[in-house]
């Protein structure tokens, strides 16, 4: 099956039909139900929440955990694959399917006790719930082991004291899975809920980036959690490490898809815009810069796929995953940055969708690692020696 948009290797073959489906069908969801309103919610630095009943309708949260747990039962290709396709539309929106699923449902699943995964897991999958996850800190976000929020223990439960920043969905959220340390220093996940006294959840306002994507702080001042919201299934940085890593897959993916739109834009500007009475993609540096982006956007595509077979097959390690995300983020950016040289004054215009995923791609180049954090990470890998500090 051949699918409409950018496809050079023809990639598309190699996807079983539900693959295809899923991919197609999502494609036209966000031409329809993102495209046309996405440029007045970045303008008006709002989230477009009329889309979360309309996302969770497509079976988009959690669509690639367990069916029997209140979610979609689908492959990793497919959660990839609508990542692409819903950053085509826009990162701040793929921000929030992705924290939905990989950082909040994924926890719950992989961690979670039955009780946990009974109550949330089909809250979330509905949309009848949003959630939001809480490991950076004002001073310490590529080292999280450093981080000072506490968690005390007392007879029935946690008193949590810290803040937790650059949190998408924070302010809306009903749910956060957060991260402290215990007395004796170790890392525990714990579900905070809205409403719970001490917490509180204010939106970070003058953001020149993901513009329709909520990003808040959360503030936790002697919050009481009970014991039953202590995620059971695992202690220390690997609990909130594998979160990690299932977001950064889905963002490797969705890069591309960013890359994609500007890429798609540029060729069809270049061909439209004439100057010297023919169209500028006649002219011999404008087409080398379309190729250049032709050519790194099918490398991203090929990355993506091959991660994501090894990851169906329980053989992905986070180092590829590292690879993907440094590599898929970097080539996005230099699109962008492509894609607005190519529409040249019209490059800054809102009519236009270059500005916007220029800006969008500078918080996804450097969030959830940035791009010398993924490299120390591959680096180690390859020499065994840390070079972190």
């Amino acid at each position: 099956m051949k699918l409409d948009g950018l496809d050079y290797l023809n990639l598309s073959s190699h996807l079983d039909d539900n693959e295809c489906m899923v991919q197609q069908s999502t494609r036209e969801f966000v031409d329809k139900e993102i495209i046309p309103i996405i440029d007045e919610h970045f303008e008006a630095c709002t989230f477009p929440d009329t889309l979360i009943t309309k996302i969770a309708d497509m079976g988009f949260f959690g669509i690639n955990l367990p069916k029997e747990e209140g979610c979609g039962g689908m492959n990793n290709i497919i959660y990839g694959l609508v990542c692409q396709e819903i950053e085509r539309g826009d990162s701040g929106i793929r921000s929030f399917v992705s924290v939905q699923s990989s950082l909040v449902m994924y926890p719950i699943h992989a961690f979670g006790s039955d009780a946990q995964k009974q109550k949330w897991l089909p809250l979330l999958a509905g949309g009848e719930v949003i959630g939001c996850f809480g490991l950076t800190e004002p001073n310490h976000g590529s080292d999280p082991g450093s981080m000072k929020t506490v968690a005390k223990k007392t007879n029935d439960g946690y008193i949590l004291n810290g803040t937790k920043m650059w949190i998408t969905n924070g302010t809306n959220a009903d749910i956060a899975v957060v991260w402290a340390k215990t007395e004796d220093g170790v890392v525990r996940g714990f579900l905070v809920e809205r409403g719970m006294e001490g917490f509180t959840a204010p939106e970070m306002k003058h953001k020149w980036s993901l513009r329709a994507s909520i990003t808040s702080e959360l503030i936790m001042q002697d919050v009481f959690v009970p014991e039953e919201n202590l995620l059971p299934g695992v202690e220390g940085l690997k609990g909130p490490l594998s979160c990690l890593s299932q977001a950064r897959y889905g963002i490797g993916w969705g890069a591309i898809g960013c890359a994609m739109a500007v890429y798609e834009a540029s060729v069809k500007y270049t061909k439209d815009r004439i100057q010297f009475d023919k169209s500028i993609a006649s002219f011999q540096l404008v087409q080398e810069k379309l190729v250049w982006m032709l050519n790194e956007i099918t490398k991203g595509q090929l990355l993506a796929y091959h991660v994501g077979k090894n990851k169906d097959a329980g053989t992905v390690t986070p180092q590829q995953i590292s690879m993907l995300k440094r590599n898929n983020t970097w080539v996005a950016r230099e699109c962008a940055k492509l894609a607005r040289e190519l529409h040249g004054a019209n490059g800054i215009s809102g009519e236009y969708p270059i500005m916007r995923h220029l800006m969008n791609m500078e918080s996804v180049y450097t969030y959830e690692g940035t791009f010398d954090m993924h490299t120390l990470i591959l680096g180690q890998d390859i020499t065994g020696i840390p070079a972190f500090r």
